[in-house]
């Protein structure tokens, strides 16, 4: 796979996928960024190019416009706020392509920066129909001379700006989804011993393929979040009224058949706060894990289990975490996904936080990110670089 040492950009008009797929919130009807973290990633690249003399034309997206301009989720607060964080002018332009970008992009000198309009504003842009797709990276390769992709959380895709656009202009990755490939291939073909992971989140379904590939080579899986019920549901246990997949339940069986053949040691919560209602002000208190009772359901786990992680931690040497412990956006259900975010930044290990809710909790509880190794931007395509499948995006870079 090419890196931007291998292109030679000076003076040369280069379209860059990055993954600007920010936090709103609207205020006064004007949209605020409430996590510039995804902006701040995509600068070492911005900056390594317009160092060395290029043209830099930025294309990304927003949200799920659905293939149609919403102006609620226009890029232009996002091109303003990147702007800031360079300390320098960065363009905006309200098209994806036409006559406007292209004149947009014309009218730049060398080291300039432009943002083009959120580029699912286009319904090419996810097409199922591959013509499609294509017929939108042919206009945007006209656009530029080279392509740099460093939107790792879209390389899961197949996209007209992810895959289609790099099969017709010289490219390579840029240094955030270089870091990320090279993180993901290490704990996954060379991680040092004891290796854990931490997974969470609500469905159990949608971390199955992961589970099953990780058994493979972890020594410990820990499992919180809604889709340990599912993992307690299949051991027998009452779970009241939490998050349970019936439909599940014997593959759950066979995860934990397999772990217990291959000798990984599968970690489950020994106890969990539950509560009568799924609200902040609910009533809660702190039951054995295997003894739920009806009418109540589990949003946290408990700090028998927080102890019980702590300990499985403290001899790691590679751990990865993806996925809260509970409903931490709840002030009395965050404590779980807390104290493990505290326990992984304490750990003398390479740490590997995987994106999406568990890169949130870590801002939202303002540890820095320089007590871990790598915080990954991408939920989805980190997700689906663990369960060993092969990411697009990654593979159209590594064609010559």
């Amino acid at each position: 796979m090419k890196t931007l040492a291998d292109l030679d950009v000076a003076g040369r008009t280069v379209l860059v996928r990055a993954d600007l797929n920010v936090p709103l919130a609207q205020a006064d009807g004007t949209p605020t960024i409430t996590d510039d973290g995804r902006i701040r990633a995509s600068l070492p690249t911005v900056r390594a190019l317009t160092d060395a003399g290029a043209r830099v034309v930025v294309a990304a997206h927003l949200g799920r416009p659905k293939g149609k301009p919403v102006p609620e989720l226009s890029l232009a607060p996002v091109a303003a706020r990147m702007a800031d964080l360079l300390g320098r002018p960065v363009g905006f332009v309200a098209d994806v392509t036409g006559p406007e970008a292209e004149a947009a992009v014309a009218a730049l000198a060398d080291g300039d920066v432009l943002v083009l309009e959120n580029i699912r504003f286009d319904a090419r842009e996810t097409s199922k129909d591959i013509a499609e797709r294509q017929a939108l990276a042919a206009e945007l390769a006209g656009l530029a001379d080279l392509y740099v992709s460093d939107g790792f959380g879209v390389v899961h895709r197949e996209q007209a700006s992810v895959t289609d656009v790099a099969r017709l202009l010289p490219h390579a990755a840029g240094q955030l989804v270089q870091a990320e490939t090279e993180v993901f291939r290490k704990v996954l073909d060379d991680p040092d011993r004891p290796y854990v992971v931490i997974l969470g989140g609500s469905k159990v379904s949608d971390k199955l393929g992961v589970i099953a590939n990780l058994l493979q080579s972890v020594d410990r899986l820990l499992i919180g979040g809604g889709m340990c019920f599912t993992f307690l549901a299949a051991q027998g246990h009452e779970v009241g009224d939490s998050l349970v997949e019936p439909d599940q339940l014997d593959t759950v069986r066979e995860v934990l058949a397999d772990a217990t053949a291959r000798g990984v040691d599968l970690v489950l919560p020994i106890d969990i706060v539950v509560a009568d209602d799924f609200a902040p002000d609910a009533a809660t208190r702190v039951v054995s894990a295997d003894a739920i009772p009806a009418g109540w359901r589990g949003l946290d786990i408990g700090p028998g289990t927080v102890e019980l992680f702590r300990e499985r931690l403290a001899d790691a040497r590679t751990i990865v975490w993806n996925g809260p412990m509970g409903v931490f956006e709840m002030p009395a259900f965050e404590n779980g996904t807390r104290a493990v975010a505290e326990a992984v930044a304490e750990a003398a290990a390479f740490t590997v936080i995987g994106g999406g809710d568990s890169a949130a909790a870590i801002r939202q509880f303002e540890i820095g990110d320089d007590r871990f190794s790598h915080i990954s931007t991408g939920g989805g395509a980190s997700l689906e670089f663990l369960e060993g499948k092969v990411l697009p995006g990654i593979a159209v870079l590594e064609e010559s």
